[in-house]
């Protein structure tokens, strides 16, 4: 749903009034008209300069292109990035100035999104929103503050681009932080099909045909062309994904050949875990080894231990672990799929785990429902300006994904925007009216989970039910929040959150 906006259709963007009629929880009545703060305004200006900096650049160059990777033995025709991979992550600290020459040598225009950093609007990385698309031969330079320390990645914004190779971790780190740890691991989970069985273009082509709900049905998972019918999940509340996918890879590498993380005895690690799948949560644990919760996206939270956490597209979370003596399976099982990803933790000689060696369950996963934030991230008490209410809703059947019975057109992203004013405390409502399980994020901004939850910016919102998030609207712009299943906010999931002019 990429748009080819000439650049004065692009600015004029800018100008753009509509009605209040098509705000969800505004209290205006619809003859009233609405300006919207532009993404490269004042406004953003004024708001990035406000930002602590450490006067560093971290300068980094990063190219988008045609690549072929061996995956175990199969080889894969791809897009991934130079300079930047799962293994092979951005980094620098809090206050840092990144900047990134972005070059795109794909057939296809693409962008990159900075997934969970509220920088400055218009280095979001959306085309037809808040920056032109990047088209083939050509190249953009993403400036912007770190913001926060913490785990995060990048990927592209247009089409189903992410479900290819196209993605990388960025690490924030900082340098008054404890390091209370031995070793730092970055694990990246990822559900791969992208020149094995299909391209991610050609899935979704297979899923906007519709077919039917499944979320009741209790016979396995199968397979049905691209598409998997079947696959359920109690964690998920019933439908646990739509696509097949013929390997799960954890760092790049799938389960016959497991990337091998080697520590000594004793080591306490730093685990920073990140979901960059397209249709998969993961349950992720390591054998015989209890995770000590620390962060997720990117935030501390009080310290849980967990025999295993559930990731849903597009969250992150850290974990502490003491290093057993031995080798020992790094598990993330595809929830419903019935596969999953392996790597080994090594500490000492001896035969690898086997490649079905499974994770343990003798307690339930730990889910961001079952954390707290750390006080110094918390959000101060105070009332609740605006309620937006964001309807989940469509079905299999039509594929006709939505947020409030609309569906999200690139080529008008102004059409349906929710209007915001800087300074408000915003309650998000995402209530789930469909059969699925659908993880939601919000761009530019974080927001906090009920009853002294963490901070998040993306969390999964389970079928049949509603989950009210609050959030500061401090980083004045226009931003997108939709669903992070890359198949389901392509086909319309998503809407726009924009500021008014004052």
């Amino acid at each position: 749903m990429h748009s080819t906006l000439n650049r004065r259709q692009f600015l004029s963007v800018g100008a753009l009034t509509l009605t209040a009629a098509g705000f969800a929880g505004c209290s205006t009545t619809a003859t009233k008209t609405t300006s919207f703060i532009g993404s490269s305004s004042t406004a953003v200006t004024s708001a990035e300069a406000k930002r602590r900096r450490t006067g560093t650049i971290v300068r980094r160059a990063l190219t988008a292109e045609p690549v072929t990777l061996d995956l175990g033995g199969k080889t894969a025709k791809t897009w991934a990035y130079r300079g930047a991979s799962a293994t092979k992550p951005l980094r620098g600290n809090v206050g840092d100035s990144l900047k990134v020459d972005f070059t795109n040598d794909l057939p296809d225009p693409t962008s990159v999104h900075w997934h969970g950093l509220a920088l400055r609007n218009d280095m979001d990385g959306v085309p037809s929103l808040t920056q032109e698309p990047i088209e083939p031969g050509g190249s953009f330079d993403y400036e912007f503050t770190l913001p926060e320390p913490g785990t995060f990645w990048f990927h592209p914004h247009v089409g189903v681009q992410l479900d290819r190779g196209l993605y990388a971790p960025l690490i924030i780190d900082d340098p008054h932080e404890k390091g209370d740890y031995d070793q730092e691991w970055v694990i990246v989970l990822d559900d791969w099909l992208d020149g094995v069985t299909a391209t991610p273009d050609e899935v979704l082509a297979e899923l906007e045909k519709g077919m039917m709900d499944h979320g009741g049905m209790d016979m396995g998972p199968m397979r049905m062309g691209n598409t998997l019918m079947g696959a359920t999940s109690p964690l998920l509340g019933g439908d646990a994904g739509d696509v097949y996918y013929p390997l799960y890879l954890i760092n790049g590498t799938p389960a016959n050949d497991p990337q091998t993380f080697t520590a000594k005895p004793g080591e306490r690690i730093r685990l920073r875990i990140i979901n960059a799948g397209g249709d998969t949560a993961f349950r992720f644990g390591i054998g015989e080894h209890p995770l000590t919760i620390t962060h997720t996206d990117g935030f501390p939270v009080e310290a849980f231990e967990a025999e295993s956490v559930v990731l849903g597209m597009g969250e992150r979370y850290d974990a502490i672990i003491t290093a057993g003596d031995g080798a020992f399976a790094v598990v993330a099982e595809a929830l419903g799929k019935q596969d999953q990803a392996l790597a080994v933790l090594r500490t000492a000689s001896g035969s690898a785990p086997a490649k079905d060696t499974t994770l343990p369950q003798t307690k339930n996963p730990a889910t961001a429902a079952d954390l707290r934030a750390a006080g110094e991230v918390a959000l101060p008490k105070r009332g609740v300006d605006r309620t937006l209410t964001l309807e989940l809703t469509g079905s299999m059947e039509k594929y006709d994904w939505a947020i409030n019975g609309k569906r999200m057109n690139m080529d008008q992203p102004m059409r349906d925007a929710l209007g915001i004013a800087d300074g408000e405390r915003v309650a998000l409502e995402f209530k789930n009216s469909t059969t699925m399980w659908h993880p939601m994020h919000l761009h530019g901004h974080t927001y906090q989970l009920p009853g002294g939850g963490p901070r998040k910016d993306t969390s999964i919102v389970l079928p049949g039910t509603t989950l009210r998030v609050e959030f500061d609207a401090d980083n004045p712009g226009r931003w997108l929040t939709h669903c992070h299943n890359v198949y389901h906010g392509e086909a319309g999931m998503m809407t726009t959150i924009a500021y008014q002019e004052n």
